[in-house]
């Protein structure tokens, strides 16, 4: 019986069983949904919520790459950003500095056109003395370059000093707001003669002080003082600076007060050095 059995169920008979089964269920499935209603409720309960979970971590994904691209992108740009600003502040720097230095060679040009009888020479600041104020200082031109001792300096709009130390290539200016300058001034419209006297203390407030000057002398704020025909050591005519509050001494023969001075004391960079020096009648 078994051999019997055996012998039937041969594998052609096998595969045609199967083909059979395979077209039931297709045929079951096509015209009836009980087969795949369980199958749609598995996929439903499991796949269905997986498949949300992969999509929802898919755009988090997404979202993260794009906001790490923007990052990176904002950062570039702020780098780029930064780097425009830092050229610009440069580009700004030197035009200041252009516009400081165009300046200064403006006044030294007007100033060398004002004493245009002088032969000149124009000099760098390279040191000053250890104050605030440039009441001695350093300039890179000695006698190399024809400086000598007495020469009269000038700057901005007037008298600075004159050079009382000559080397080879470098010389030492001594200020008129220096404690040790006694300069022989005058009043530029009437010639009445008055002493401008360094003082550092006063310097601070901006002034020199004037003294000396006759009684009956009228004076107003703001007169010019220039060098007078009487100083040893200094050209006649350059401008010394203004006169402020003069009024008469207590022994009410002379007068005193302040002088606003023709230079900016604190910020001298650059001179004209005038190469004739004042002579002396004997």
């Amino acid at each position: 019986m078994r051999n019997k059995l055996k012998s039937f169920f041969t594998t052609k008979v096998w595969l045609t069983l199967l083909v059979c089964v395979c077209f039931f269920f297709i045929g079951l499935t096509f015209f009836t949904d009980v087969l795949t209603k369980p199958l749609q409720k598995i996929t439903s309960a499991v796949v269905i919520p997986l498949q949300k979970g992969v999509n929802g971590i898919g755009l988090w994904l997404t979202e993260k790459s794009d906001l790490l691209v923007s990052v990176e992108e904002l950062q570039s740009e702020n780098a780029s950003l930064r780097q425009e600003i830092e050229d610009l502040k440069q580009e700004n720097l030197q035009m200041q500095e252009d516009k400081v230095e165009l300046n200064t060679l403006r006044e030294l040009y007007e100033l060398d056109n004002t004493y245009s009888d002088y032969e000149k020479v124009g000099a760098a600041v390279i040191g000053r003395s250890s104050d605030n104020w440039y009441s001695t200082f350093t300039i890179d031109k000695g006698s190399d370059d024809g400086i000598e001792v007495d020469m009269n300096v000038i700057s901005g709009n007037g008298l600075v000093g004159r050079v009382t130390t000559v080397s080879d290539s470098f010389s030492i200016v001594t200020a008129i707001i220096d404690d040790s300058s006694n300069v022989s001034a005058m009043l530029l419209n009437t010639s009445d003669i008055c002493t401008v006297s360094g003082d550092l203390q006063l310097a601070d407030e901006g002034y020199i002080s004037l003294q000396h000057l006759d009684g009956d002398v009228k004076i107003s704020d703001g007169d010019m003082i220039v060098t007078s025909n009487i100083s040893e050591k200094y050209l006649e005519g350059i401008l010394i600076g203004y006169a402020k509050d003069v009024t008469l001494d207590s022994n009410n023969l002379t007068q005193s007060g302040y002088l606003i001075p023709a230079v900016d004391f604190k910020h001298i960079k650059t001179v004209l050095v005038i190469k004739e020096k004042k002579i002396i009648a004997q």
